[in-house]
């Protein structure tokens, strides 16, 4: 039966790390490394509740509820002596598709705080409802439409006319 049970997992880790990592690097605004980190303390936690119950309800559901706590839990307790940088990590430079389209977004939700980086990921990369966004960050769903409105208009006041520019 554990057999059964750690199969179970070992396939659902192999299918759902690659869209956590995307989810991941958005989070946290490309920095590669710590969405490594983050994706590896979600399938570490997942692999409890694994193990807990007979079988989660939705486990691609609860993998992206525990992987946004466990990025606002860094955020909340990062140290005073850790600082973002400017600069994009290596491991970007090989990803397909418009370079600077992207450098752009990222330096633009790496703006945001973190929670409205995660509302803003949660309803439109992950194309959550308001609802469901709600749930996952624990807050009630006028929070997270006046949220996703602020973080929106964060984002054209940065982004103004450029991203136009660089997407034509």
């Amino acid at each position: 039966m554990r057999r059964s049970k750690e199969s179970g997992f070992r396939e659902f880790a192999q299918a759902r790390t690659g869209h956590l990592f995307r989810s991941a690097c958005l989070l946290t605004s490309g920095d590669t490394h710590f969405a490594e980190d983050l994706v590896q303390e979600t399938l570490g936690r997942m692999y409890v509740a694994w193990g807990r119950s007979s079988g989660l309800e939705n486990p691609a559901a609860y993998a992206q509820t525990v992987l946004i706590r466990a990025f606002l839990a860094h955020q909340r307790r990062r140290s005073a002596h850790e600082q973002p940088s400017d600069e994009l990590p290596e491991g970007t430079a090989g990803v397909p598709g418009d370079a600077s389209l992207r450098i752009t977004l990222l330096d633009a939700l790496r703006q945001l705080p973190p929670k409205d980086r995660a509302v803003i990921v949660l309803r439109y990369w992950e194309d959550r409802s308001v609802a469901e966004t709600a749930d996952i960050l624990n807050v009630s769903q006028a929070a997270v439409r006046t949220r996703s409105t602020r973080a929106l208009a964060r984002l054209r006041e940065q982004l103004g006319s450029s991203v136009a520019e660089l997407a034509a």
